[in-house]
This record gives C-alpha cells, sequence and structure tokens, in this order.
C-alpha cells in the first residue's frame, strides 16, 4: 500500500505494519486510491496551509476488509481511539463530553466522486447530555437543538435504515403547527419537541432507542458508510459511470464546523469556473444559517455565491484567493465545499468539478491559453463521450414555442418527453419505449435509477450544486433545475405554470439544459453546431462560430497531432463516403457489398444463389458486373487518393432467398385450388435445400464464394475495371480487397489465387497496372489462432470484431441484447456490454495474438478493425496499445476516434500529468 509522505524512508512497504487510519496531515492527493478523492483532497488542503477542520481519514482498505469478513480489521478501533485521542487534544473538547462537547462528521469518500450515491452523517457526539453542553458552548439554544435533530434524522435513516419520510413528515408537521414555512423559523422549544418526536420514530421503527453513547454513535456510522458501498444506488450509479466495484469507500471523520449558527454562518459549494459553460467567474450557492446538506437536497433555495460578497466580504474575499490558489494547484476546475462559522471561513472538500461536455473543452483550451496546461494534458481533459454529447441536436430558435418556465441551465441539451413524476414511472415507462422527463421538486439519491431513464430532469427547488445537477452532469443528461415559477404537485402527477398552463402526467414537456427554458409541447431540434462543423458548413474563426467549436476545432488539431492510429469509414456509397470524408475519415475500411444488392438489385442475387446451370449463373453474373462496377467508380471518385477496402459479398444466405414460410404457403394454397405454379414449386425445393438452422453460421462469406463459381470472381473483376476507369480518369483510386469469414489459410489462397488471374487479365485489357491489396477479415477464432499461417496469404487483416465477439461468447447478438443482457449487467457479470466496449481478456487477446503472429509472418502485414468497436472509446485505446494502424467506424463517429486516437497517443507518451 502507498505510504504517507511523512513516512520514515529506511521502512519498506514490505516491512511497514498495515495502517489504517490518516491524519489529515499525513496524506496527500496523490494517495486517491488508499485515502478516497475526499481524505486526499483534505490532506492536500491541509498540507497548503488552508483552514480545513482537523480530523483523521480511514482507509479503503478497511473498508475492503470489513466487506470481505462482515467485520472491521482488529487494528481499527485502537487506531482510530489514537486518532480521536489526538483530535480531541488539538480541539480541546472530548466527544460528546457534557460540558464542551467534540462533535464529529462520518462522511464518505471513494477514489471517484460519486456525489449523494453513500452516505455521511454530521453532529456525531450529541446526546440528550451534550446538546446542553452545545447550548453553553454556542450561546445558542436554538442552534444546539436544530443540530441534535439533524443527527437523529440523519441517523436513523443512514445508520438504522427508518425511513426517512417519517422524519419529513414530523417535520413538516411541526412547521405546519407553527404556522410556517421554512424550518429556520422553528424555535428551541419547536425542535425540542421535534427531538422527542423523533427519538420516537426511531424506538418505533428501529426496535431500539437512539444510542446517547457518542463512540457508539460513531463506530456505527463508520460501518454504515462502508455498507453504504454496496447499496443498490452506488451500485447503479457504478456501473452507469463504470467505476469499479472494488474500490471501497474511505471514511472521513471531521471536527464540526457549524453553518447553521445564525445569519453570520451559513454554508455553500463554489466552482472555480462555471461547469456548465466553462466561462470563468465567481459560480456556486450559498445558503445561511445552512448545513451541508442543505445546500446539495436543494430542500432550500440558495442564494448566488456572488451574493456573499454583501453578506460577508472577509470571507468572499478569502474563500476568492482560496480558489485561485486551488485552481492554480490543481490546474483545473475546483469544485469546492465551504462553511462559515461566525465569519471564520471552513474549507470542507475539494475535487477536480463535473463539468458538462461543453465546458469540458472549453475549460481545457483556456488552461492551455492560461499556460496551466500542455496540448497532451488538454487531450486527457475531455473525452469521446463528451463529444458525441456535443453532435447531438439542439432547440430550433425560430420554432413557434409554448414556454411554461425557466430554471437554472444545469446540463445542456434538448430533452423532449412525457412527463413523469416519479422514478418508478420513468423506468416503466421508458422499459415501454417512451421517452419520458422526470419532473420533480428536487431529487435525490434513491432517484438515480429514474434519471437514467429520463431523456432529461426538471426540479422545482436546487440550484446549479444540487443533487439533481451534479449528477446529470455526470451522466451527460439534460438537466434545469430551481424552477421556482412552477409548481410540482408529485401527488397530484402535474406541475402547473406560472401563466397556469397545467401540464398533466403523460402530457409532452420539451426542456433546454443550455438555457435553462421550460416549454410545453414538443419543440422541434435542429443540427449541432459542432456537427455543423465537421461537416463543413460552419468554420473555426468564422463570426458565426461560437466559443464552443473554436475550443472543439483546437482540441480536434492536437488530437490529429498526437494519434498514430488513422480513422477510417464503414461506407457502402458514395454519399455515406464523402460525408466521411468530411467527418474527417482517411479512407474506408469497409465497404459491404451486400449492402449493393438490396432493394431491385435483390433479385439478380437470388437467380445467381439458385441457378441450376451454368449458363443461368454466368446470365446473373453478367447482369450483376456493371452493376458493381459502376458502384465502386463512384466509390473510388468520392475516396479518391484514399484506401477503400471492399468486403466481398458476406450475407447470410436466408437475407436473399425467399422465406420458406411464406413461400409454403403460397405454394400450399396454390395447390389446393389446383393452381400451382411451376416455377414456385422449382423455387421452394431450392429454398429447402438451401434452407439453415443457423443462417449466421452457414453458407456465408468465402464459403459461398467457393461454393458459387465466379461470384468472387465477378465483385473482384469490377473492382479491378473500377479502379482502372478511375485511373484512366487521371485518378488515383487505392482499393484492397477484403475475404470475409476465413477460417484457414486454405480458403485464402484458393480466393486469391483466382482473385490475382482476374486482376492480371483485367490489366493486360486495359493497358493499366493496378496495385489491388489483397487481405482478409479475422472475425472466427479460428482465423485469430492460427493468424501466422494466413498472413502467408494475406496483405492486411481487418477485425471483425462484431462477429468475433459472437464466435468468442456463443452470443446471437440480436437474441442475447434482449433476453438476458440486462440481468448480466445488474449482476455485475458484465460491467458493459462486450458489443459496446471490446472485451479484453478474452475477444481482445485474440485481437492482440493474432496481430502478434501475423507481424511476425509478415513484418508490413496491415492491421485494422472495421467491427462497431472501432468507434467506441475505450476500445479504441486498446487498439492504439496492440498496434492497429487504423480503426473504421460510421461517419458519425469519425471525430470521436480520431479524438480518442489522439488521447491514446498522448496518454501512451505519458503525458498524462494527473
Amino acid at each position: 500500500m502507498p505510504e504517507s509522505k511523512n513516512a520514515e524512508p529506511h521502512v519498506t512497504q514490505a516491512q511497514a505494519p498495515q495502517k489504517f487510519v490518516y491524519d489529515f496531515t499525513e496524506g496527500n492527493r496523490n494517495l486517491k486510491d488508499l485515502l478516497g478523492g475526499k481524505g486526499a483532497n483534505l490532506a492536500e488542503m491541509t498540507n497548503l496551509g488552508l483552514p480545513v477542520p482537523p480530523g483523521f481519514t480511514i482507509t479503503t482498505e478497511a473498508c475492503k476488509t470489513y466487506l470481505g469478513s462482515g467485520d472491521e480489521p482488529v487494528e481499527l478501533r485502537d487506531e482510530v481511539s489514537a486518532h480521536l485521542a489526538a483530535l480531541e487534544k488539538t480541539m480541546g473538547k472530548k466527544l460528546g463530553q457534557a460540558d464542551n462537547p467534540l462533535l464529529v462528521s462520518v462522511r464518505s469518500g471513494a477514489k471517484f466522486s460519486m456525489p449523494g450515491m453513500m452516505d455521511t452523517v454530521l453532529n456525531i457526539g450529541l446526546s440528550d447530555k451534550s446538546v446542553v453542553g452545545l447550548t453553553k458552548q454556542s450561546g445558542d439554544e436554538r442552534f444546539a437543538w436544530d443540530s441534535y435533530r439533524r443527527l437523529i434524522q440523519m441517523f436513523g435513516k443512514t445508520v438504522l435504515d427508518v425511513d426517512g419520510e417519517l422524519f419529513e413528515e414530523a417535520l413538516e408537521a411541526a412547521k405546519k403547527a407553527k404556522k410556517v414555512s421554512v424550518d429556520t423559523d422553528l424555535e428551541a422549544a419547536d425542535l425540542k419537541k421535534l427531538v422527542t418526536r423523533f427519538k420516537k420514530i426511531v424506538k418505533h421503527a428501529a426496535g431500539r432507542d437512539f444510542p446517547q453513547d457518542p463512540r457508539e454513535q460513531m463506530d456505527l456510522a463508520i460501518r454504515a458508510v462502508f455498507e453504504s458501498w454496496n447499496t443498490d444506488r452506488a451500485k447503479l450509479y457504478r456501473r452507469q459511470e463504470r467505476i469499479p466495484g472494488d474500490l471501497g469507500t474511505a471514511v472521513n471523520i471531521c471536527s464540526m464546523v457549524f453553518g447553521n449558527l445564525g445569519p453570520d454562518s451559513g454554508t455553500g459549494v463554489a466552482f472555480t469556473r462555471d461547469p456548465a459553460s466553462g466561462h470563468q467567474g465567481v459560480y456556486g450557492d450559498y445558503l445561511q444559517n445552512a448545513q451541508g446538506e442543505d445546500v446539495v437536497a436543494g430542500i432550500r433555495n440558495t442564494v448566488a455565491l456572488a451574493d456573499l460578497e454583501k453578506i460577508d466580504k472577509k470571507s468572499y474575499d478569502q474563500l476568492m484567493q482560496i480558489m485561485e490558489t486551488l485552481e492554480t494547484h490543481y490546474k483545473d476546475l475546483c469544485d469546492i465545499e465551504f462553511t462559515i462559522e461566525r465569519g471564520q471561513l471552513w474549507m470542507l472538500q475539494t475535487r477536480v468539478g463535473k463539468r458538462t461536455a461543453g465546458a469540458a473543452f472549453r475549460i481545457a483550451t483556456q488552461l492551455v491559453d492560461q499556460g496551466l496546461i500542455d496540448e497532451a494534458e488538454a487531450l486527457q481533459r475531455v473525452n469521446g463521450a463528451q463529444l458525441a454529447q456535443l453532435m447531438f441536436p439542439r432547440f430550433d430558435d425560430t420554432a413557434k414555442v409554448d414556454r411554461i418556465g425557466r430554471g437554472i441551465a444545469a446540463s445542456p441539451g434538448a430533452a423532449v418527453g412525457k412527463a413523469v413524476f416519479d422514478s418508478y414511472t420513468a423506468i416503466k415507462w421508458s422499459r415501454s419505449g417512451e421517452k419520458v422527463i422526470l419532473i420533480r421538486r428536487e431529487t435525490n439519491p434513491d432517484d438515480l435509477d429514474g434519471m437514467i431513464a429520463a431523456e432529461g430532469i426538471l426540479t422545482s427547488r436546487g440550484g446549479k450544486t444540487s443533487h439533481a445537477a451534479v449528477v446529470a452532469r455526470g451522466m451527460g443528461k439534460t438537466c434545469v433545475c430551481g424552477a421556482e415559477e412552477i409548481e410540482v404537485d408529485t401527488k397530484r402527477r402535474r406541475l402547473t405554470a406560472p401563466n397556469g398552463v397545467v401540464i398533466e402526467e403523460g402530457d409532452v414537456v420539451s426542456i433546454d439544459g443550455s438555457s435553462g427554458k421550460v416549454y410545453g409541447g414538443e419543440v422541434p431540434v435542429v443540427p449541432s453546431p459542432v456537427v455543423e462543423y465537421f461537416e463543413g458548413r460552419m468554420h473555426a474563426g468564422a463570426d458565426d462560430a461560437d466559443e464552443l467549436v473554436e475550443a472543439v476545432h483546437r482540441i480536434m488539431a492536437y488530437a490529429d497531432r498526437r494519434r498514430r492510429l488513422r480513422v477510417r469509414a464503414n461506407a457502402d456509397n458514395a454519399e455515406d463516403a464523402l460525408r466521411a470524408r468530411r467527418f474527417g475519415a482517411q479512407g474506408i475500411g469497409l465497404c459491404r457489398t451486400e449492402h449493393m444488392f438490396l432493394g431491385e438489385r435483390r433479385e439478380l442475387v437470388e437467380r445467381l444463389i439458385l441457378a441450376d446451370t451454368d449458363d443461368e449463373r454466368e446470365k446473373a453474373l453478367g447482369a450483376l458486373l456493371p452493376l458493381q462496377k459502376k458502384d465502386f467508380i463512384e466509390l473510388f471518385e468520392a475516396m479518391d487518393g484514399l484506401p477503400v477496402t471492399v468486403r466481398l459479398l458476406d450475407p447470410p444466405l436466408h437475407e436473399f432467398l425467399p422465406d420458406i414460410t411464406e413461400l409454403s404457403v403460397r405454394v400450399a394454397l396454390a395447390e389446393s385450388r389446383k393452381d400451382s405454379n411451376e416455377n414456385d414449386l422449382r423455387l421452394l425445393q431450392a429454398v429447402h435445400k438451401l434452407h439453415e438452422q443457423n443462417p449466421m453460421l452457414g453458407l456465408r462469406g468465402v464459403r459461398l464464394g467457393l461454393v458459387i463459381p465466379g461470384l468472387f470472381a465477378m465483385q473482384v473483376r469490377a473492382i479491378a475495371e473500377a479502379a482502372a476507369a478511375r485511373k484512366a480518369a487521371k485518378g488515383d483510386p487505392r482499393a484492397e480487397i477484403m475475404i470475409p469469414l476465413v477460417g484457414t489459410v486454405q480458403e485464402l489462397e484458393i480466393v486469391r489465387e483466382e482473385a490475382d488471374r482476374v486482376i492480371a487479365e483485367v490489366e493486360a485489357a486495359t493497358g493499366t497496372e493496378l496495385i489491388l491489396t489483397i487481405g482478409t477479415m479475422i472475425e472466427l477464432p479460428r482465423a485469430a489462432l492460427t493468424a501466422g499461417q494466413i498472413a502467408e496469404a494475406a496483405q492486411f487483416f481487418s477485425f471483425g470484431t462484431n462477429d468475433l465477439t459472437q464466435t468468442v461468447w456463443g452470443f446471437s447478438r440480436d437474441d442475447v441484447e434482449a433476453s438476458f443482457f440486462t440481468a448480466y449487467l445488474e449482476k455485475g457479470i458484465f460491467g458493459v456490454s462486450p458489443f459496446e466496449t471490446i472485451d479484453r481478456d478474452g475477444v481482445g487477446s485474440l485481437v492482440r495474438s493474432a496481430c502478434e503472429a501475423g507481424r511476425a509472418t509478415r513484418p508490413d502485414l496491415k492491421l485494422g478493425v472495421c467491427g462497431e468497436h472501432g468507434g467506441d472509446p475505450e476500445s479504441v485505446h486498446f487498439f492504439h496499445q496492440v498496434g492497429l494502424d487504423y480503426v473504421s467506424c460510421s461517419p458519425f463517429r469519425i471525430p470521436v476516434a480520431r479524438l480518442e486516437a489522439g488521447r491514446a497517443a498522448a496518454q501512451s507518451d505519458g503525458s498524462d500529468s494527473r
């Protein structure tokens, strides 16, 4: 395990005893694996001399031991006791003592930020006795009893598993009895009664009294934080964010500072830049006379951080200076939690802040301009998923709309869907194919699955730092928060706009996360300016190009300069090829010729497959040849000067044959009428003969080319004649012929011999020298395992990872994704679908070994990939690592692949400085 920076230099890790607790003065930000993000950053701020309340961190190793055995490590209690004693000495108070109590918070803190997903308990140490001491200590009876009721409420829900609604209902009843609308209007006497009521709720619901022993409170809270790592909501969030499930969480024990001590106290969240736009300025929320959970929960509406300057200029100025220090130190947008206790500013947390996709690109380029990071590091501050978000459509500004309200633009995007008012309905309707907008007063961690299911989230409370905003930004979901003018009635399942418009559940609403506007009905969308940029309709530097387009342009330039992987397109016609070229494609990595024979041409392939005589077959091939040649001429013209990999015909046979059931019924009906058609009878016999139980593993690919004489020769001739025609027109065709579904080198040798003969004939007939390379698609495990042999006959490999994944796993993609993949993802068998991101351990190991074996045989062997994984960000990094020359993907994923190829190169160069 990592050592603290204060460890004795002569003690090695192997010699050092296991250490489970670190004081804030011992750690640093590089120990996130051990101390979690929160603990590591609290230690870092302590090292920087910033005002952090004293405390200590229990490591993630202790959590993993607890989760593995069901009990804490035996050393943990003694270590906690020693650090608690040191904390008490520093503070001059003892935990929960009657006359001068020390109170602490017990907070979770995993390596990766998981906002609201795990547990926190504040005010540990308060009891029936120490609440009196806190009254004397603070001189504020109301504050003391408010802190006590908060502890019982949080402890009851978090540690004792009491339904939180019971406490909320009791609090609402107390406010109603007092005829007030906010909890700050409750007086000490009211809060005393509420504490009594809360303790009765705990006794009834948990079957035990609220613990009065402060050490028991702390120990139980520590266990609860450990256990919160494996709650359903935490596991769901980790799956959504692809966070490993075996990391565990650290636990931070921090001396309490109080933002609920009156108007000269408060709590807030600040960002060093706007997490929604990336613009520099003063961003965040502040709430007077409140504790931290009030801000994040959105229960009370905050004021803008800029208003703190008027409320408490001294603390505001100090906070601005600290924010500048932290951003310069971390060289990134920082998300900060702070509390002011009677004019004293305290820093409770900092972390590299979550941000929207647009903000990520803007901030990365801003930091380059400021000299804080270089181009390589800028590439690590963005990713392909964010770029994909920026390519989504936006609302049409010129459309006639019915605006019903406006809130805070918390997470951008244009989301349209049916209004739903609880997570259960959002999930249910979404699974039925409906697009929904989840509408709540405020969200909490229990709403996570509904937020995932929804197209967007709308809340009437909270700001940019509320639970809804933070989680939505992390997921890339459109979100509008704090739409105060809208009244949300979750019980009656409707919202009422200030103009009197009522939106019932099931009515369509549209929310704009970039402007905060809310519309009734469906608002039409238009292409993103980022897509317009990639298509050449908007130019960086032009008057109408916004900051976002400029930032994307610069980041893509960084990526293109860095990347080693070339990026090609999967395209089957000239239109797609031209679009791909505009998006930056450097060739075509997969042209599927079977797509050229759909529609009216399908009958020609059917005639070829069903031909009984050489004459019938020759006629069918003769009809197909000029059509294929025309297709290839158009493709070579669109991609002139760039490689075009043409895969020879690879259809499952049933795609080009009449449906056996329909044909059988037709023949049977005709026979019953004694009106049988000789051609139909002959066709049915042929279809029966060729019928396959599993066509995907049957007569297709190279097998079809070997069984049907002349088929592949016709296609090779069409490619060669098209290339010759293009050269005659002063073009530069660069065709590559790919043989599909090869499992043995002998198959490839037979086809290549025929192809070489045809190419020679075309060269002789046209007087044109043609340079056509011939290779194969590696999509069967046997091909990968015998790649060294196959490379003897192949000039290039293109990995067909779709089929390779199916054959390695024994999955039929069309069937399994709908039948059991959801269960596999929920049970953690998959972190992500192997059809979405390459399975490195299984499929990936075959790709790696095939690359090594192929190049051992043929050092100049060109290697690429043309399956869907070619446009997946994580998979692109793997393909860079194993040494492929290019990836190929659909045209709209080309920018993502270009960016990720650049990021992969920057990482492998050791440029990731974080």
